[in-house]
């Protein structure tokens, strides 16, 4: 079983190119990653492959060089910006003598070291276990310890049968969990619902600046900070707005390239404030040269969850670091399709409270009709 990286642990990135467009933006975010998971990087390892070894992913060549920055940089960690298998992540360790955790692992570890809620907890230990699942290796037994180990095999039952079967009851259970946390949340917000008042989540990429957007707005004090999965839990809160009233704002996780598919399954239920919303701001760092490809990962995480059909505005973020001005952009037809904003220095803030409000009145009128045209019809039906 792979541990997360202690803090100040010494680490080695292998980043290999397939022929990608965005080679350094790969190879800055994975750095940004290992840092925020706790490790040093001494080393970066990259080159050039037609596709990935079976046996290794890397190639013997390539392996030989790993081994030797490894020595080079005396560390103990190696972290591959891809997805391996758990074949090729055993042939790496046995190769290299010590251990080797792939992109999704990754991930995972700081989600576990971000996790506060107890919610969050559940959902990061499910997507771990869930993941844990297709690199069991015999002898693994710490669940079996957990649980205590007498009674708990039949007769002649191998080991690795048995943490399995260990594993699958912690899984059920977390999912049993988890099931009744969301059906306790769908209570709370269909009592929001009823209250007509317009529901808005902030998406975006990681590090994108949704946080700080959400403090400058309600000043709620949510941890933000200039690192990846800086926050894990939906926070919502009420946020009054001149001329619309009370509206609710949620905080959600940033989103990630090749985000793994455990995750999204375990976070389902948190990613529910942006299925459920009336609209989504989708916070941009204007200052990254990556902004498409992460604006592509977002909406593509969006499609997964159901939440595409969701009305959307892009908040184009960090423009003090862009010199461009605050504004507001409309479409064809009139709507407002982006807003650009600094939430760290403040401005445009006013524009996108303006912008709120006009999303809130056009829904408290689309409301009216609706409730006019129920009372038309019942009327109908009483002459009728």
């Amino acid at each position: 079983m792979n541990e997360r990286p202690a803090a100040g642990e010494r680490a080695v990135i292998v980043q290999l190119d397939f022929g990608q467009p965005d080679l350094q933006d790969q190879l800055e975010e994975v750095r940004l990653l290992a840092e925020s998971a706790g490790a040093v990087v001494v080393a970066e390892v990259f080159g050039p492959r037609h596709s990935p070894d079976p046996k290794t992913f890397a190639g013997k060549g390539k392996v030989l060089e790993i081994a030797a920055t490894l020595r080079a940089g005396e560390a103990d960690l190696v972290i591959f910006n891809h997805e391996l298998s758990p074949a090729q992540e055993r042939n790496l360790e046995r190769e290299l003598k010590c251990r080797v955790i792939d992109r999704t692992s990754l991930i995972l570890d700081i989600f576990a070291l971000r996790a506060s809620s107890a919610e969050g907890k559940l959902q990061v230990e499910l997507a771990q276990l869930e993941h844990l699942s297709t690199r069991l290796v015999r002898g693994w037994t710490h669940l079996e310890r957990q649980r205590g180990g007498i009674g708990m095999r039949g007769p002649g039952e191998k080991q690795l049968e048995t943490d399995r079967r260990l594993l699958g009851n912690r899984v059920k259970l977390l999912k049993e969990r988890l099931e009744k946390l969301s059906r306790q949340r769908n209570v709370q917000r269909k009592a929001r619902l009823r209250g007509d008042v317009l529901s808005v989540s902030l998406v975006g990429y990681t590090n994108a600046g949704k946080s700080t957007l959400f403090n400058a707005l309600t000043h709620a004090g949510v941890f933000a900070a200039n690192q990846l999965f800086a926050t894990l839990d939906t926070t919502s809160r009420k946020l009054w707005v001149e001329g619309a009233g009370n509206i609710v704002i949620s905080d959600t996780v940033g989103f990630i390239r090749d985000l793994p598919h455990s995750l999204v399954d375990a976070f389902h239920a948190t990613l529910e404030a942006a299925t459920d919303a009336d609209l989504l701001l989708h916070i941009v760092d204007s200052a990254s040269h990556a902004r498409d490809e992460q604006m592509f990962e977002v909406n593509k995480v969006l499609e997964e969850i159901g939440a595409r059909q969701v009305r959307q505005v892009i908040v184009w973020n960090k423009i003090d670091l862009t010199e461009a001005a605050p504004g507001v952009e409309r479409d064809e037809y009139g709507t407002i399709a982006r807003v650009r904003v600094s939430a760290r220095a403040g401005d445009g803030l006013d524009l996108l409270r303006e912008s709120l409000a006009e999303f809130a009145r056009a829904k408290a009128e689309s409301r009216q009709r609706e409730l006019a045209a129920a009372e038309r019809e019942a009327q109908q039906d009483y002459i009728s």
